[in-house]
């Protein structure tokens, strides 16, 4: 037990004859390693990405209702009515009347 414990801290596993096998493995794992790592990255940095857009998304949502909801208020008949009061329009007290033209040949 203590001579294979002695051998790994010293790392006969790399200086032996079959050393190649163990240094084809150790490069494999360690490619996997750099890979995994680089996925990890990738998705994590989405998910920053995706969290940021929902948040401008809810954002812009809602502006367009404040946007929407003075535009209603600007159009009532009462807002327009007190902005041409100012100007000295005042609203017609009679009801409009058709006109109707009849063309004979």
């Amino acid at each position: 037990m203590k001579k294979g414990f002695y051998n790994i801290l010293r790392a006969n596993f790399l200086i032996s004859r079959d050393a190649v096998n163990n240094w084809r493995f150790i490069v494999f794992c360690t490619l996997l390693a750099i890979v995994m790592i680089a996925s990890s990255h990738s998705a994590e940095s989405k998910v920053h990405k995706i969290a940021k857009l929902h948040t401008e998304v809810r954002e812009l949502k809602s502006e367009f209702v404040d946007r929407r909801s003075a535009l209603m208020r600007i159009k009532m008949e009462s807002t327009i009515t007190n902005k041409m009061r100012g100007r000295g329009i005042l609203p017609s007290e009679n009801p409009p009347y058709k006109i109707k033209v009849n063309i004979k040949e």
